[in-house]
């Protein structure tokens, strides 16, 4: 066998950071967990300084530092041999407030590994995994991932995006969110537009249950138990998808179902995640976690269903459009968008 070295070196150093990425991914939920990322955001610490903050071992939390150093997710100095978060690191790792807080990725991640062995067998049957099936601190995980996305962007610019949508919610109108998890997205329209009524609807009765524990107060939401094919009510003003329609076994049922929920002169938001319509479009670093969460996550959870049409997380826009159209919508376009999401705009 001859190879190439340069390539060979390359390929190597690649990997090498990979195992390094993999390895740490452990460490930051640790950190997350026994707060060490919120204890060292307030100041500079040393690593006993830090362990006797956090009630925590200082020689584990020597390497444990030495690990987030070596990872540039804390800052080394080493004159007087503390540690500190510079502002973008407390952004990214210690503040859940942030609309760059991404913590939430890496709390998934023990489901990831968890079921694995459920995924081989997938693999090799073509059966699919319920959402059910997955360890439960997955669900929380996506919730957590995607919950700083939805803070910054849906009330200040997705929905003002939408024609005459923030004016019909100002006003009062009746909304649907679908497969809406564990209910933050709804929650968030809810407390915005209190003159407005919302539903969260989504077929997962534990996502429900979790929805439902943080309602207390917000008077014009509930949730119930549905599929997105078959939920009960109509004359919806809005009808809201996130992150929810490439998960589904029967998309194009959900969509058909959706629009006869709806007005005559209601809007679907449909918010997706960010992707070109190519593979080759979307070999780049967010394609990348979309195309590994999608073979953990959503593409066994479509092939579980009714149909199974599997459509990724990296479908893309002109495939979404292609499902809304065979639904019944004729006036499908791109509203808005983020680093993660493409936010569509649907009408009959």
């Amino acid at each position: 066998m001859n190879l190439d070295e340069r390539k060979l070196e390359q390929l190597l150093g690649i990997v090498v950071n990979e195992l390094g990425a993999a390895s740490n991914a452990a460490l930051v939920v640790l950190g997350d967990r026994l707060g060490l990322f919120r204890a060292l955001a307030e100041s500079p610490m040393t690593s006993a300084q830090l362990a006797d903050r956090t009630g925590t071992h200082e020689r584990y939390v020597r390497e444990w530092l030495s690990a987030q150093a070596a990872s540039s997710f804390v800052s080394y100095d080493a004159t007087n041999d503390t540690f500190c978060m510079t502002p973008e690191q407390r952004a990214v790792f210690a503040d859940e407030n942030s609309p760059v807080a991404m913590v939430g990725g890496f709390s998934l991640l023990p489901a990831v590994y968890h079921d694995e062995p459920r995924l081989a067998e997938a693999f090799k049957t073509g059966k699919g995994l319920r959402w059910s099936d997955h360890c439960n601190c997955m669900s929380c995980g996506v919730d957590r991932f995607f919950r700083p996305g939805y803070r910054a962007h849906l009330i200040a610019e997705w929905l003002p995006a939408l024609g005459g949508v923030v004016e019909k919610l100002e006003r009062g109108a009746k909304v649907a969110d679908v497969g809406c998890g564990h209910g933050y997205s709804t929650r968030l329209m809810a407390e915005a537009f209190p003159n407005s009524d919302f539903t969260g609807i989504d077929y997962d009765e534990a996502s429900i249950d979790c929805a439902r524990a943080e309602i207390a107060g917000v008077r014009n939401l509930r949730f119930e138990v549905a599929k997105a094919q078959d939920f009960a009510g109509s004359g919806f003003d809005l009808v809201t998808m996130f992150d929810a329609l490439h998960d589904m076994g029967d998309p194009v049922g959900a969509a058909r179902h959706i629009r006869s929920t709806m007005k005559d002169d209601g809007t679907l938001m449909l918010v997706e995640p960010a992707a070109g319509d190519s593979l080759a479009d979307n070999l780049n670093p967010v394609g990348r976690v979309y195309y590994a969460g999608s073979t953990h996550i959503c593409l066994p959870t479509s092939l579980s269903q009714d149909v199974g049409l599997g459509l990724g997380a990296q479908a893309g826009e002109k495939r979404i459009a292609q499902v809304l159209r065979q639904g019944g919508f004729s006036q499908i376009g791109k509203a808005a968008a983020s680093p993660f999401n493409m936010i569509l705009e649907a009408r009959p």
